[in-house]
């Protein structure tokens, strides 16, 4: 069998692009379905359509073989690595220490104003009917947990870290929008009562419910491999 099927030609796009654009390109094709596990990742196709040349896009398979999305091998070329649940779900789970170590972090250093600053947030995220808005809203969240946090170790390992889901992460994943919002009520909850332990344990939480629906989302679009049978 030969494990690169026909594909319809990609658009070219008129303009340069970067290894990291390159590299949110390719998670997009895995994500999307074009390059499925197993397959050769045709990189003379994707350098024509990028309008780049080989050296990002080889800087791009670089860090995407780091991040687990591929495997380089010599003289072969780069191969779509398979995606497992456990994967996902390790992903998650690792993000729910980091963040909510974080939190505590933040809360320490931050003080009064990080907390009044996640309840701004929150209660303008309450009651935002617009998905765009709201979004942006998360984003804000994370971002001013990690500031307030004050660790430059921190940010270099989140920044290592890419997210599973290529794009916009609240549109590319239902119902992401509204278990944060709910997750984050809880969160801001305990963080007004002053109990940090219980305010990290609702984030964690709340990043197990949206592993869920993730690991949902995968397994509709086909992402997951099939498991070995260990049939002859």
């Amino acid at each position: 069998m030969n494990a690169e099927r026909s594909r319809r030609p990609l658009p070219t796009l008129h303009r340069k692009s970067n290894g990291e654009e390159a590299a949110i390109h390719i998670r997009r094709m895995i994500f999307d379905g074009e390059l499925r596990p197993g397959e050769r990742v045709p990189q003379d196709e994707i350098a024509l359509a990028l309008g780049i040349s080989r050296i990002p896009l080889r800087e791009a398979l670089v860090a995407l073989e780091l991040q687990g999305w591929v495997t380089i091998e010599l003289h072969r070329g780069a191969f779509v690595n398979a995606i497992d649940r456990q994967t996902v779900e390790d992903h998650f789970e690792l993000l729910g220490l980091m963040y909510s170590w974080a939190l505590e972090r933040a809360v320490e250093r931050g003080g009064e104003a990080f907390v009044e600053r996640i309840v701004a947030i929150e209660q303008a995220l309450r009651k935002e009917p617009d998905p765009d808005a709201a979004s942006r809203l998360l984003f804000r969240v994370y971002s001013t947990l990690v500031d307030a946090a004050r660790s430059s170790r921190l940010r270099i390992v989140l920044r290592a870290t890419s997210s599973v889901v290529p794009g916009n992460f609240f549109e590319e994943v239902p119902g992401s929008i509204e278990i944060e919002r709910t997750g984050l009520a809880a969160v801001v909850k305990a963080l007004k009562a002053g109990d940090s332990t219980r305010a990290s344990a609702e984030l964690r939480k709340m990043l197990q419910r949206v592993c869920k629906s993730v690991v949902v989302l995968f397994h509709d679009r086909g992402l997951f491999a099939a498991p070995d049978t260990g049939a002859g």
